[in-house]
């Protein structure tokens, strides 16, 4: 049993109650679960009571496939909350002291100085909060120095927050009602805009569109799913699973590694939106697109050690076949796709045989995976080929109408998804020059590693994935920010 009595774990929003209730249709890849008549009568709505084995059990395999979530509030605190507070920092004083001020006097704190250029100032804000001060002679990177203070920890749990972010008082408190599931490794909070009184039209984009804003959801962190990684900016872990910690060769994206290294060693990494920490965006555009080009440099590293979880798109053959088509612009392609579109959702509702309106479930799987190759088609010509999507607007007619049929749809459908504050022109640049400078990045990483690994898609075998999946692009992972 994984889940203590007593817990509550919750259907995702895109699981579907099928067949009278006597299946259940979601997941990442998509799979229909059908329920004996014994697992149907453990289920309350659209919640499922943790009340004995075979409740704990079924839970299990619902948190498993991503069909379900733990009800954070119905977990119980971990016998031995203990935790301890690492802060990587470089220089940024006044931004220390405004997180050690968050954090309050409960828990023990490790400042590691990576050869801060005044640690002077560093050092008396740590002796201010009374936190362990632990000065590095050499600058490490944020790997190393989270490493740093990590050997200092002598709690169960540990809190890596980095110098830029202000803690909520509930948010680690919260994330430690995960761990009461002994699978659970890391829980992440969501991490949201600082300030909600924006300067400039930047902060604004990045206060609704965030590299390290991982939505409103909770989710299991798994690659390949709409939540695929986890940043460091904030994290919550349990130190005996940490082994030897980040990657201290890797400058960025050591996060990422961590969280996929963890799952793939069966651990689980849980998104908890009910709880934020707070993050300091850039406001200044040369500041700005600098850092979105130097997350695009992980993407390369973090290819080599995890070749299997990282891709630009994953596609499914009859996928490949669909955006090909519509790519080709021919009096046939309209014709073609749709017939692929056909062959599939018949496909589809042959596997669904038996659950009642086979086909119009089927023909909404099969919409939603062709608007999931659609979205990933475009980031693809916009974002991480776009330097051969440039080159191929110079001499194609073709090429420049599908670049600019997916920029604007890409700018309509993100603007009304993201709720954001900023007119949509200006929102419309700042999306294309974020995937410009991305892309950048990641081409500089593929240029440096002589491999194209980080920009080659991923094609899943044929039978990988039952039924098409829709949701946001599972496309390379994009480090999180340095201290």
């Amino acid at each position: 049993m994984t889940l203590p009595l007593g817990s509550v774990v919750e259907f995702d929003r895109h699981t579907r109650v099928v067949d009278g209730g006597r299946a259940l249709l979601g997941g990442f890849p998509t799979r229909l679960l059908k329920l004996t008549p014994r697992a149907r009568r453990l289920l309350v709505g659209r919640r499922l009571p943790v009340r004995d084995a075979a409740s704990a059990l079924l839970a299990d395999r619902l948190l498993d496939t991503g069909m379900a979530h733990p009800v954070v509030a119905s977990l119980p605190t971990p016998a031995d909350p203990r935790y301890t507070v690492v802060v990587p920092v470089r220089d940024r004083a006044r931004q220390l002291d405004r997180l050690l001020g968050s954090i309050g006097t409960d828990a023990p704190v490790i400042v590691v100085d990576d050869a801060s250029r005044r640690l002077a100032a560093v050092a008396a804000v740590a002796a201010r909060h009374r936190a362990r001060l632990v000065a590095l002679p050499a600058n490490v990177g944020p790997a190393g120095a989270r490493n740093a203070g990590l050997r200092w920890v002598t709690t169960p749990y540990v809190v890596f927050a980095d110098s830029d972010i202000v803690l909520d008082p509930d948010t680690v408190p919260t994330l430690l009602r995960h761990f009461a599931d002994p699978r659970v490794a890391m829980a992440v909070p969501r991490i949201t805009g600082l300030s909600t009184a924006a300067t400039t039209w930047i902060e604004r984009y990045e206060n609704s569109r965030s590299s390290l804003d991982l939505g409103a959801h909770p989710a299991s962190v798994r690659p390949g799913t709409p939540v695929s990684w986890a940043s460091s900016a904030c994290v919550v872990a349990r130190v005996d699973e940490l082994a030897d910690g980040f990657d201290e060769s890797m400058r960025v994206g050591e996060d990422v590694d961590l969280c996929w290294r963890l799952i793939e060693a069966g651990r689980r990494v849980r998104y908890e939106p009910t709880v934020r920490a707070a993050h300091e965006h850039r406001v200044r555009v040369g500041d700005w697109l600098l850092r979105k080009a130097v997350y695009g440099t992980g993407a390369q590293p973090l290819a080599e050690r995890h070749p299997d979880c990282i891709a630009p798109a994953v596609f499914a053959p009859w996928s490949t076949a669909f955006a090909a088509a519509l790519l080709a612009q021919r009096r046939w392609s309209a014709p073609v796709a749709g017939a692929v579109l056909g062959v599939v959702a018949v496909r589809i509702a042959r596997k669904l045989d038996g659950t009642g309106h086979p086909g119009r479930l089927a023909v909404r799987l099969t919409v939603n995976g062709a608007l999931g190759t659609l979205t990933q088609t475009s980031a693809l010509l916009t974002r991480h080929w776009w330097p051969l999507t440039a080159v191929g607007c110079t001499v194609s007619r073709r090429v420049r109408r599908a670049t600019a049929v997916a920029a604007l749809a890409d700018v309509a459908l993100e603007y009304r998804r993201d709720q954001a504050t900023l007119d949509p022109l200006r929102y419309g640049i700042a999306r294309r020059l974020d995937d410009l400078s991305y892309g950048a990045g990641v081409w500089l990483s593929a240029l440096e590693g002589r491999s194209v690994a980080a920009l080659r898609p991923r094609v899943t075998r044929r039978g990988r994935r039952p039924v098409p999946v829709s949701g946001k692009r599972p496309a390379g992972a994009r480090p999180a920010p340095r201290h």
